[in-house]
């Protein structure tokens, strides 16, 4: 497992932009897919997107396509996940997660069961 550390993340107006990062402590990290879920109050946590080791493929829900943008820096152990044209649904507590797969894959998991390391959440609000 690797430890993941979120930032970012607050209070925005719809409309707006924010932009999430999940850095990672371990040399591993960089070999792994990456994926970012959300669960909003009262709600069952979902998928979000996702991201394969190299950063080559990227998986989105359907709800934020076009929308939020998973990227990664290997080089800095860091993934992040731009958002914009925010709505008052995307209000959640957001999740990074990684590993639970075996490295250097060439497929992103879109499950929560199919990743072994979790950040502590980071919440995000849009108001109206």
């Amino acid at each position: 497992q690797v430890q993941l550390v979120q930032s970012g993340g607050g209070l925005v107006q719809a409309g707006g932009s924010l932009r999430l990062s999940c850095a990672a402590s371990g040399r591993t990290f960089s070999s792994y897919a990456v994926g970012w879920f959300r669960q909003a109050p009262g709600r069952e946590r979902e998928f979000v997107a996702a991201i394969t080791w190299s950063g080559g493929k990227t998986y989105y829900a359907d709800s934020v396509k076009g929308r939020f943008t998973i990227s990664r820096d290997n080089a800095k152990n860091t993934v992040y996940l731009q958002m914009n044209s925010l709505k008052p649904e995307d209000t959640a507590v957001y999740y990074c997660a990684a590993g639970g797969s075996r490295p250097y894959s060439d497929y992103a998991q879109t499950r929560e069961y199919e990743y072994d390391s979790w950040g502590l959440g980071t919440q995000v609000t849009v108001s109206s």
